[in-house]
């Protein structure tokens, strides 16, 4: 039976050995291969979608692609859809999910996240001729263009508004810019990528929500070499001027903060 002793040692010698490999940090092994592999939607602009010639662009795609260079590897970009990207990360599909994933109390139980690398916060936009109306309370009695279930047309209707329903941010625009919907509770970093895309059109933003919302690298359980490399990676190409450069090429200013 003494055999069988040193065989269940060794097993249980090689196991502890193995474990950290299979279940924790992995950042050897991705620089060993020489590529971060990085979930993505790639139908999410203009954080992550396809250009016209079918390229993979987009603002996250840039940071993936920046943090990947600096920890030496390239970015490998695996798409996939929204419902199940983060649910890749545990069945070791890829490294990381780079696709404005929010900084929540659930997924920090399940997954770990890098520092936040983008903020936004719901904003009130109304035509820039709009005087009547300056803050949320103001929408009491008014029109405001929001899709019904979203948080932003809770907050709407609490501050009073007759809600003006639509599918979403273009649409809701729309409405405000022909005169259909006094103002609309929006995503401040929908509302910079539109005003990138057209600096003339009359619209402004009058108020905004004091409390941002993060988006962060989000990584599994149990790999802190990998998060802290990912943490300095992204404070390199901040102190470096890459983050700049990219948050002004989608956004017209800087989206960290």
């Amino acid at each position: 039976m003494n055999w069988l002793k040193t065989v269940a040692a060794v097993a249980f010698v090689q196991a502890a050995f193995l474990l950290p490999a299979h279940a924790g940090d992995n950042l050897r092994a991705i620089q060993s291969a020489g590529a971060l592999k990085i979930g993505t939607e790639g139908t999410y602009a203009p954080f992550t979608y396809h250009d016209e010639s079918g390229k993979l662009v987009g603002f996250d795609v840039e940071i993936a692609e920046a943090i990947a260079g600096k920890l030496g590897v390239k970015a490998q970009f695996l798409e996939g859809k929204w419902d199940g990207l983060i649910a890749g990360l545990d069945a070791n599909r890829y490294d990381t999910v780079i696709n404005e994933v929010g900084i929540t109390d659930a997924r920090k139980q399940k997954y770990d996240f890098s520092d936040p690398y983008i903020a936004s916060k719901a904003v009130l936009i109304v035509k820039d001729s709009n005087s009547d109306i300056k803050d949320f309370a103001d929408l009491k009695g008014k029109k405001a263009a929001q899709s019904l279930t979203s948080n932003f047309g809770k907050l709407a209707q609490t501050s009073g508004a007759d809600l003006v329903g639509t599918d979403g941010f273009d649409q809701s625009i729309q409405l405000v810019l022909t005169g259909r919907a006094d103002a609309t509770i929006n995503d401040s970093l929908s509302f910079f990528d539109f005003k990138k895309h057209k600096p003339d059109a009359p619209v402004k933003i009058v108020a905004q929500q004091a409390n941002a919302d993060y988006s962060a690298a989000i990584i599994r359980k149990g790999e802190p070499e990998l998060q802290a490399a990912i943490n300095k990676a992204l404070a390199d190409i901040k102190a470096d001027g890459t983050y700049a450069k990219i948050s002004q090429k989608y956004f017209g200013q800087d989206v960290s903060k």
